[in-house]
């Protein structure tokens, strides 16, 4: 590969910065691991669970110890794990749809949601099926300038009769904020609850899932399966978890009302999505280490990283400003020549479905749009931000890391 010996050499200093660091995520991806393999062992999986199902797919045994599974590591009654789910937004979608109906309002304790859920809450382009669709009002809570939860404005606002479900996403989006703890989503929970103890907490978890050794204690929440909970192996799918009624809700979303669930044919897919989360926790950590060896080189470089190297993480992802558009394309550019496939191609903005701007994306991934591969994206506009995701290996994602920040030489 073309690295300089420059780059090389900082990418050495980069890497003992990141040592401490590494540590803690490795003890984390160990805990993890630990309670995934007891999931496996408790609902005793074995090869027969990998065959599937075709047609309608009743009583497919995989997938069915699977959302158990599911519902056993992340600590919830109930889980759905299915390839039927699109993308993480089509899941959270589901678990927004499963808490309220007509007359109800949808408070939002994080401000905006991402981009490509405007249109399912009625903030974005009008779209039939929307919340507006069916009658259901959405407000928001805005986030304090720095970017943490406004707990008074939270008690306030969920205290309201018309409030049946509030809505907290995790991870920061195109916002620039940093993604909330676990114990930061419990926290505005709790302050909701404390105000109006029936209102039903939906999380947004995408890029969250085994980042921490506790996941969030919402009523229902929600991610993708090219994301964390996929290991990288996951073909497609996404997964909803919570109590049993809110799952069995968005479950109807998904299919028919009364069907739910119980159809849906796995279609060999079932050996992906177990070895996928098996794998997840360690996959996850080699995607946290690339992301603090990437914020680590960027510092030495003298960019502006979120978080820093040595900060506490919350999600697999990390933000670079570039304050320059060129300077975004070309980090972008040297993600895709440092993937494995496709490594040829130079990305370009474009009008990318679902975002108000044009957006510049790198994916040499595997899975097409997989965010647990090594990635990069970011919307053409001041500060010119770099949202960097993913690393199945850390030896792969860090000479990625390396071909970027040579590109950024000129």
């Amino acid at each position: 590969m073309k690295i300089s010996r420059e780059i090389r050499d900082l990418a050495a200093e980069a890497e003992k910065l990141a040592g401490k660091r590494f540590e803690r995520i490795d003890a984390v991806a160990a805990e993890n691991t630990e309670k995934v393999l007891d999931a496996f062992a408790q609902y005793r999986v074995s090869e027969s669970m990998f065959a599937g199902s075709t047609g309608y797919g009743y009583n497919d045994l995989g997938r069915d110890t699977l959302d158990k599974i599911y519902a056993r590591v992340l600590g919830t009654r109930s889980a759905l794990v299915r390839t039927g789910f699109v993308n993480g937004t089509h899941a959270i979608c589901c678990a927004m749809f499963s808490a309220v109906g007509t007359g109800d309002t949808l408070l939002s304790l994080t401000g905006a949601p991402y981009d490509t859920l405007r249109s399912v809450v009625g903030t974005g382009r009008d779209s039939f099926g929307s919340f507006k669709t069916y009658g259901i009002n959405y407000r928001q809570v805005e986030l304090l300038p720095d970017g943490t939860p406004d707990y008074e404005s939270i008690a306030e606002e969920a205290a309201k009769a018309d409030v049946k479900a509030v809505f907290i996403q995790r991870s920061g989006g195109y916002t620039g904020r940093g993604a909330f703890s676990a114990a930061t989503v419990n926290k505005m929970i709790e302050t909701a609850k404390s105000v109006s103890p029936s209102v039903a907490a939906i999380v947004d978890n995408c890029y969250g899932e085994f980042v921490e050794t506790e996941e969030p204690k919402a009523d229902i929440m929600a991610g993708s399966l090219i994301k964390n909970p996929g290991g990288g192996l996951a073909p497609m799918g996404g997964y909803v978890a919570g109590s049993e009624e809110l799952v069995e809700n968005a479950s109807f979303r998904l299919t028919v009302p009364g069907t739910g669930g119980e159809v849906g044919a796995s279609l060999g897919a079932n050996r992906s999505l177990f070895q996928g989360l098996f794998m997840a926790p360690h996959t996850v950590a080699q995607a946290l280490k690339t992301a603090v060896f990437a914020a680590a080189l960027a510092e030495l470089m003298g960019y502006e990283a979120r978080p820093s190297h040595d900060a506490e993480r919350y999600d697999i992802i990390q933000s670079l400003v570039f304050n320059s558009p060129e300077l975004l394309k070309n980090f972008c550019r040297g993600i895709q020549a440092g993937s494995p496939v496709d490594s040829y191609v130079s990305p370009e903005p474009w009008d990318m479905p679902g975002y108000e701007d044009k957006v510049i994306m790198a994916a040499g991934a595997f899975i097409q749009g997989s965010s647990i591969e090594l990635s990069c994206d970011g919307p053409m506009k001041p500060p010119y931000r770099a949202y960097l995701q993913g690393g199945l290996s850390y030896e792969a994602g860090k000479l990625g890391i390396m071909t970027a920040a040579e590109m950024l030489r000129g």
